[in-house]
């Protein structure tokens, strides 16, 4: 039976991770944007830390998911690559296997009530779902919300490319409604949130909620809307900055407010739109490489413990919020298998320095970039090979390629690089790592929903054309 030590332990907190979509770094007040109203995030970055050199584990949203969850780079999970596609689409046999210890798994066992709401990501097929990698309750949709049935997208399965069954809305792990009205999600998915908050108040939680905001097709409430300064972006941005504000009021009002630690992040940076959003003053956007690709916003607010209205500039990554949120809840990570995260708890209240020597930039299963504390060296670029370095103390939006000026440097991280390479591998150079574990796979997948035309769908198609 799991332990009951969560419910004993008042020093152990609450935990709410909240991990948006395609947010890019200068998105928010507090990271610059003069675009975009967030007083709520601003607020939480002005009581909590706020870091600005923090990683996802990938461009791309599959891939950064299953990183978050497990601690681990996406080659090492299997998850650089989904039967040769970049991300998870519906009906695919693949995802992340219940023998990974997800992050919901790691503080159900240690007592916590586990909620997750929003987008999953990992696999649709019943061994994959979050019910499936300890949550308690999932409420949400599967996959990314531009994967149902959507003007300008084949939806009859002919041609080339596969058509999209109707969007499921999932309860658990039964679809409740097909091709719901995107503009009531985030409503929905905050009144879950509270509810579970209220219905846990006297025992510790874990809540990851996990916005459709803002991928593509972006659709809002009115209310939003009409103060929007950057369109539906903007709207977009607004909603989740609400959502923060409500479960920030309703910890507060159930007296949980000291006792619950708030991370706040986005899973890659933003697509490369001109009505969209914003990765200054970095280069690059999601799907690449480049700072703007992988570097995201993240902030941590803990009353008490955190200082209020720090910085952290320190390399921290995605993949240390499994060894830190299990330290903190009196956990550890399984000792049987690799993991790439580390115990960021010291550098989160104490100001200790970053564990980190390196990171490494994967796509897919190729590496394309490692970085030190300063430099970063760009390997390949679109399956190319290069050789560029970047000193990102000085030179954060990598616009002035260094290397012919640091040969030492180069060596030094090319060295870095061959042994990510002999460990977690590089398809480019056809090298298999010796510490990959196996993706997920199950027998005859099927998709979760089916369309029918005389279903009386809320959206029969969706009317906006755009694609994340």
């Amino acid at each position: 039976m799991p332990s009951t030590t969560a419910n004993r332990d008042s020093t152990l907190p609450n935990i709410v991770l909240v991990n948006c979509d395609d947010l890019g770094y200068g998105d928010l007040g507090c990271y610059g944007s003069a675009l975009h109203d967030t007083p709520a995030l601003d607020r939480m970055a002005a009581e909590g830390l706020r870091f600005t050199n923090f990683y996802m584990g990938s461009p791309v949203c599959s891939a950064s998911r299953g990183a978050l969850l497990t601690g681990c780079l996406p080659p090492r999970i299997g998850f650089g690559s989904f039967e040769g596609l970049p991300v998870l689409f519906p009906g695919q046999p693949v995802g992340l296997p219940p023998s990974e210890t997800s992050l919901g798994r790691l503080l159900s066992d240690a007592g916590y009530a586990t909620l997750m709401v929003g987008k999953w990501h990992c696999g649709d097929q019943p061994d994959f779902l979050p019910t499936n990698h300890g949550f308690d309750h999932y409420f949400g949709l599967p996959y990314s919300n531009d994967m149902g049935r959507q003007v300008g997208t084949p939806t009859d399965g002919g041609g080339d490319q596969p058509g999209y069954p109707p969007l499921p809305l999932l309860d658990d792990d039964e679809v409740i409604e097909q091709q719901p009205d995107q503009a009531s999600l985030t409503g929905r998915y905050v009144t879950e949130v509270l509810r579970f908050m209220r219905r846990n108040r006297d025992r510790r939680f874990f809540v990851y909620l996990a916005h459709l905001y803002v991928h593509l097709p972006i659709y809002v409430q009115d209310r939003f809307a009409r103060q929007s300064r950057n369109g539906a972006y903007g709207a977009a941005v607004a909603s989740i900055d609400w959502a923060t504000e409500m479960v920030m009021v309703e910890l507060e009002r159930l007296g949980l407010d000291d006792d619950t630690v708030v991370v706040f992040t986005s899973d890659n940076g933003a697509l490369d739109r001109p009505d969209g959003g914003s990765n200054l003053p970095l280069r690059g956007h999601k799907g690449t490489t480049w700072e703007g690709g992988m570097r995201v916003p993240a902030i941590v607010r803990w009353p008490g413990r955190i200082e209020a209205g720090s910085v952290c500039d320190e390399l921290a990554t995605a993949m240390d919020l499994y060894p830190t949120l299990a330290s903190l809840a009196g956990t550890t990570p399984p000792t049987d298998r690799a993991i790439d995260g580390r115990d960021i708890a010291p550098l989160l209240m104490d100001g200790a320095p970053s564990p980190h020597e390196h990171f490494a930039y994967y796509f897919m299963d190729q590496l394309c970039a490692v970085r030190d504390e300063r430099w970063k060296l760009h390997l390949a670029r679109h399956g190319e090979p290069v050789v560029e370095l970047y000193d990102l103390l000085d030179d954060p939006g990598e616009t002035a390629d260094v290397a012919s000026e640091h040969p030492e440097v180069v060596s030094d991280l090319e060295r870095v690089a061959q042994d990510y390479r002999q460990r977690l591998g590089d398809s480019r150079l056809g090298i298999e790592g010796t510490e990959v574990r196996p993706i997920g796979r199950v027998e005859s997948p099927s998709t979760l929903t089916t369309y029918d035309p005389s279903h009386p769908y809320y959206a029969a198609e969706y009317d906006l054309p755009d694609r994340g």
